[in-house]
């Protein structure tokens, strides 16, 4: 008995078994494969509870899944073009455009559709700093020494403190520093949850912090504060030294905006015709994946724990996706 035979006879006595009501059946001539899934895990929540709720669907379909830990932009580049990875569910076009042209450009992997949510990233501070730079949210306030002061810590002074986001997930805040010629020293956080902890403890105290803050994400509504509004991001910012205030840098700009989108390895369609098919069809609405988050990093709810019971209330949603 072939490999396939073996697979389709263990399905079709799967789906006899009241025991497992859940599993869908796999169409007829459907080139389905028991080797696992792999859905990959970054470095920041929402991202990871996308990933296990995923998980959790194609699970309760009988696949094998599994979660590899991988770095953010390579992995669209190599794991998922090597099917190392097979699929990817947060692609930012906030800090992976680029690398997401690089992946779809070598053919062997697939834009998968968007995840829901829009995507935005930028500088942000609480309220409570605006009055010690009222030129806010406008980015040249920033260029004044004393607002620049005024976010300093004993680390910087007499330059301003910013806390970026892990150095894999880009962003080019360095850049946009020195071309737009800002007294800011940028210090990168080491993860997603360092970033935002440090972001808490300054809040509670009324410290001074400015840091990246990104949307969809719990922070956004927990605490009252602004982005900083920088020149608008444009491709010939971030390519065109000679575009914008610095005719000798390019990055004179804010970061880019758009859509979250989900990436698959090209064979995926070919050899889990099912899981593909929910794969392209999962989708989830910001506030409930700002809810989920919250309920990971301020409730001290576990991602597996949040992503099953999202799996196990929305049972009729991703079985239809599997039709």
């Amino acid at each position: 008995m072939t490999r396939q035979s073996r697979w389709k006879s263990a399905v079709l006595a799967s789906v006899a078994l009241a025991a497992m009501p859940f599993l869908t059946p796999v169409p007829a001539g459907a080139a389905e494969s028991s080797d696992p899934i792999k859905i990959a895990l970054f470095d920041w929540t929402s991202v990871n509870i996308n990933a296990r709720i995923l998980g959790g669907i194609l699970e309760k379909l009988g696949y094998t899944v599994e979660y590899p830990t991988a770095d953010y932009l390579s992995s669209l580049t190599t794991g998922l073009t090597n099917g190392d990875i097979t699929v990817g569910v947060e692609f930012w076009d906030t800090t992976a455009g680029e690398a997401m042209a690089a992946s779809e450009a070598t053919g062997q992997t697939e834009r998968l559709g968007p995840l829901g949510p829009k995507a935005k990233e930028e500088w942000w501070y609480p309220l409570y700093m605006k009055e010690k730079c009222p030129g806010l949210p406008n980015w040249e306030a920033l260029k004044d020494p004393k607002c620049a002061e005024a976010f300093s810590t004993p680390e910087t002074a007499p330059n301003g403190r910013y806390v970026g986001g892990p150095v894999t997930w880009e962003g080019f805040d360095d850049e946009r520093v020195q071309a737009l010629g800002l007294p800011f020293t940028v210090i990168h956080a080491g993860t997603d949850a360092a970033m935002f902890a440090e972001l808490d403890s300054a809040y509670q105290r009324k410290a001074p912090v400015m840091v990246w803050v990104y949307s969809p994400h719990w922070a956004p509504a927990k605490y009252e504060g602004e982005w900083v509004e920088f020149p608008a991001h444009t491709k010939e910012c971030y390519e065109d030294p000679k575009w914008g205030s610095n005719p000798d840098m390019a990055y004179d700009c804010g970061k880019p905006s758009g859509d979250i989108w989900k990436f698959a390895w090209g064979g995926m369609k070919d050899k889990w015709p099912i899981a593909h098919k929910v794969a392209k069809a999962y989708q989830i609405d910001v506030n409930e994946l700002n809810k989920l988050s919250g309920e990971v990093d301020l409730e001290g709810k576990s991602i597996e724990e949040v992503a099953a019971k999202w799996v196990a209330d929305n049972e009729a949603k991703w079985k239809a996706w599997a039709q």
